[in-house]
This record gives C-alpha cells, structure tokens and sequence, in this order.
C-alpha cells in the first residue's frame, strides 16, 4: 500500500509536515508574541555582518544614537544601509532545513553533526547576503530591491537545497542507490 507509514517517503513527508507545523504553531503562538528570539537572531545577523564589512575594510555607519536603529541597521558610511528585520533573519531557512533533515533517513551520529554546522553555514551565507546587499546599497541604491528579492533568495536557497541534497547523497540510507545511478 503507498500510503503505510513503512514507505519512507510518506514517513518523511508526514513527519517533515509535523516538525514544521509544530515550530510554526510554536513560532507563531510563543516565540514571536512573547519572545526577543527574532530580535536576538537580527542583532547576531547585525553584529557578524559588521565584523565581515570591517574585515573587508568598510568605514560602518554609526547608529548607537539611535537604539532601535542600532539593533537592526547596518550600513557601510556615507549609503542610506539596510534595516533588517525578522522576515529576512533566515529563521524559516534553518527550521526548514533542520526539518528535512531530522525527518530524512539517515544515521543519528551524522546528524548530531550535521544538523548544527549546516545551520551555522545557512546562518554564514545569510550574513555574506546581508553584507553584499549592504555594499550594492552603497554601490548604487537602486539596485538593491532586484537583489534582495531574485539574486539573492535564489542563491541562499540554492544553497539550503544543496545541503539537503548533499544529505541525501552522503548519508541517507538511499545514498548507496542515488550514487550509483
């Protein structure tokens, strides 16, 4: 029968489907009306994007006058900067990915592993995406909407899908059959 619980497909969509409707009910009725969890994922975001434009040598706008302004703006000196906030802090990024793979096949002792360095990678690309769209700014204003929505999403998700896939190909119990054909 397709729809037993022994196929695992259906035993990955369901319990994928699960994880990710109980973080959004969690999400939705605690963590965003009665937590700082957004805040404080937008201000780590903030502050590693910081570091990086230094690094790369940026002169940084200073918004410390400005409290509210300080915790999720970023701006290279003399551009208008960017204000993040929490539809682009990648919390739904790494729920979904650490959804797919908790609820894939595979061995425990890779995901222990796996689960968190893939979503402190998705957490990197996402402050790299920040601080490109904090130079376009800089660069030319106009340019930054187009980036934002296209080339950006695309590249982040691409990535999110390429760690799924390499799950799949490396460590799922399908792994041995993907490869070899």
């Amino acid at each position: 029968m397709l729809l037993s619980l022994k196929n695992q497909l259906i035993r990955f969509v369901i319990t994928g489907s699960l994880l990710y409707i109980g973080w959004l009910l969690l999400y939705e009725f605690y963590l965003h009306p009665y937590t700082g969890f957004d805040a404080a994922v937008v201000r780590a975001l903030v502050a590693s994007t910081e570091v990086v434009l230094k690094t790369v040598g940026y002169t940084l706008t200073d918004y410390k006058n400005d409290p509210f302004a300080f915790q999720q703006h970023v701006g290279i000196d003399g551009s208008g900067g960017l204000t993040v906030g929490a539809p682009c802090d990648g919390v739904v990024l790494y729920v979904l990915f650490i959804c797919f793979v908790f609820a894939f096949p595979g061995p425990p002792r890779h995901k222990l592993w796996f689960l968190p360095l893939g979503a402190l990678s998705v957490f990197a690309v996402n402050v790299l995406r920040i601080a490109s769209l904090a130079v376009i700014v800089h660069v030319n204003p106009d340019w930054l909407a187009f980036n934002h929505d296209y080339t950006f999403t695309l590249l982040v998700y691409a990535y999110v899908f390429g760690l799924w896939m390499l799950w799949v190909k490396k460590f799922s119990p399908m792994a041995e059959h993907l490869n070899a054909g």
